[in-house]
């Protein structure tokens, strides 16, 4: 298991369990538009330390407001401040890994393709059999395929993708509309907190997420096998 892949599931378990002890309730979830944002700074490489340090800074700050009677629900609030830490680390020349064993092994791998395939197969749409026959072509070829993990992780990345151009060719106008006002109304808030390009990150990996709850079809991401 490379450092790399194992980085890749830590990311997002410790943003997750840092934002829930910041904001002093456990039992938090964080909501689809708070997974997408934790995908886009990932994909955007910032160091996972930076995320931490600007989740505390951000709460550090929002416990000095004289009035606190809104609770904080979003990552989304805390976006600025993990941006200004990832430029601190830059200017530093610190990478912020922290090491961590994944926590999965061969046949979790093999009952998790199985079940995606079978999930891909129930939506009875068109176009999709080719994506769970692939899923079932790495899963009969497992044991080369999890000699490396980050490969096994682009395939599925790829598949992926194609399902959700899929998907996506098939919406409903009305379906993608009323998607697409519900982001524009939650986001509203922290635009002034993030940039362009953030937004614009956030939004595709918020709507791919929609349309694949929608059409009840899995997310592939080996990460997603314990969710």
């Amino acid at each position: 298991m490379s450092e790399a892949f194992s980085n890749y599931f830590n990311y997002f378990t410790e943003i997750e369990d840092r934002f829930q002890q910041a904001r002093g309730t456990g039992l938090f979830l964080l909501s689809p538009l708070d997974w997408a944002l934790i995908e886009a700074w990932k994909n955007s490489d910032i160091p996972l330390e930076a995320v931490v340090r600007g989740i505390d800074a951000a709460f550090d700050k929002w416990k000095t407001k004289r009035s606190r009677f809104r609770q904080v629900n979003s990552l989304a609030y805390c976006s600025q401040a993990v941006m200004v830490e990832a430029q601190r680390m830059a200017d530093a020349g610190s990478t912020g890994q922290i090491p961590e064993p994944a926590p999965f092994e061969g046949d979790q791998i093999e009952a998790f393709l199985a079940a995606n395939a079978a999930a891909i197969r129930n939506t009875a749409e068109p176009g999709f059999e080719a994506i769970a026959a692939s899923l079932d072509n790495l899963r009969g070829n497992l044991a080369a395929e999890s000699s490396d993990l980050e490969a096994l992780e682009q395939k599925l990345t790829i598949l992926e993708e194609k399902m959700v151009a899929i998907a996506r060719a098939s919406q409903p106008e009305e379906q993608a509309l009323q998607v697409r006002r519900e982001l524009d109304a939650y986001l509203r808030p922290y635009k002034g907190k993030m940039s362009a390009s953030q937004i614009a990150m956030l939004e595709a990996r918020f709507l791919d997420r929609s349309l694949l709850e929608t059409a009840h079809l899995p997310r592939l991401s080996l990460f997603y096998l314990h969710q």
